[in-house]
Parts: structure tokens; sequence; C-alpha cells
């Protein structure tokens, strides 16, 4: 049996070209992740400003999500401790009411290949509703059942949360528990895991 090796991996990862001809703006993988990390994020798929700059949650949406999270840039780039696979790899275009959901074939084609590499992950954040249909041991139909019920998804080892983008402020607003209960409970567990 061929034991595989992260990097060679992550190489191949950003070399992959499988749905390029579906992709308006080409091919170009966005992800991190060290066999160190602790925390794993699984978002949907890079936004136009993540694919211009192949840095993740690099927009709006990433500085949202580091204030749930309390931490700052330098601690949420840092791949020995925090790793980066959304659930398409690529920018999949733009539909009538925002982006375009991620193109299936990345979670189905590398995901079992990659979560193997991270051995020590001890929670994984469940960003939108892809991820946590894809994940989640169970579904309550909808993202704010989802949250609502975070402490269900714990044992298996995930916290699921609404997407941060600023479309979902309206969301945020109709839905006050979340920022005022929900998010001190993430944060608790981030600092205990990243030791911040």
């Amino acid at each position: 049996m061929v034991v595989e090796k992260l990097p060679t991996l992550l190489e191949e990862i950003r070399a992959c070209r499988l749905c390029e001809e579906h992709l308006p703006l080409g091919a170009n993988p966005v992800l991190r992740a060290a066999e160190s990390a602790r925390l794993l994020i699984i978002g949907q798929a890079p936004g136009t400003k993540v694919h211009a700059t192949s840095i993740p949650w690099n927009d709006p949406s990433g500085d949202r999500l580091r204030e749930w999270l309390s931490i700052d840039r330098d601690i949420f780039y840092d791949e020995s401790q925090i790793a980066i696979i959304p659930m398409g790899f690529c920018y999949p275009g733009r539909g009538k009411g925002g982006d375009l959901p991620p193109r299936s074939e990345c979670a189905v084609t590398w995901h079992k290949r990659l979560l193997p590499q991270l051995p020590h992950l001890q929670l994984t954040l469940l960003v939108g509703q892809y991820a946590q249909r894809h994940y989640l041991p169970h579904w309550y139909g909808n993202i704010t059942e989802n949250v609502r019920h975070y402490r269900d998804a714990l044992p298996a080892g995930y916290f699921p949360l609404p997407h941060p983008s600023p479309r979902n402020t309206l969301w945020l607003r109709r839905r006050p528990w979340f920022e005022e209960a929900v998010v001190p409970e993430l944060q608790k567990y981030v600092k205990k895991i990243l030791k911040v």
C-alpha cells in the first residue's frame, strides 16, 4: 500500500483541471492545509476576490468569519494550525442570486484523500449549506436549524455555521441568538483548540 504525502497531494490538487471547461475564470484551486492543523474550515467555493489572490477567505466574508472566530489574519492563515478546504476549490461562476454552487467534482475527488492527511483535527467548521449537507450526520432541513442545534454535531467533530457573506446580514439580523449565544461558544472552542 502506498502512503500518500500531503505536500504531494496538495500539488496534485493545485494542478487539477478536472472541471476547467465549466469555470468562467479558469481553474485556480484555492486551499491550505498542513498535517499539524487542529482546526478545519470547510466552506463553499472561492469568490472572484479569492480567485484573483489565491488566498482563501480574503474578502468581506472572511473578515466576518475571523470576527466570529475572534482571531486575526496571522492566526487564520497559519496552516500549521488551521486548514482551509472548501467544497469546491475553484470559482464556479455567477448565477441569478449570487455565485453558483461549488462544483461537485472537488469534494468527491479530493476530500476523501485529503482528510486522512489531517490526523490532528479537533474540530471542523461546516460553513454554509453545501458543507453541512455533505458532512453532517443529520440534517435538520435548513441552515437555521442546523446552526441552532450545533451541539448535536459536536460529538462528530463538526460545528455548523451560516455563511458569513454580507448577503446573509438579514439572516443574522433576524436571528440575534446566533451572535449572542452561538458565536461565544464557537470562540471558546477555537480558543481552546488553537491555544490563543
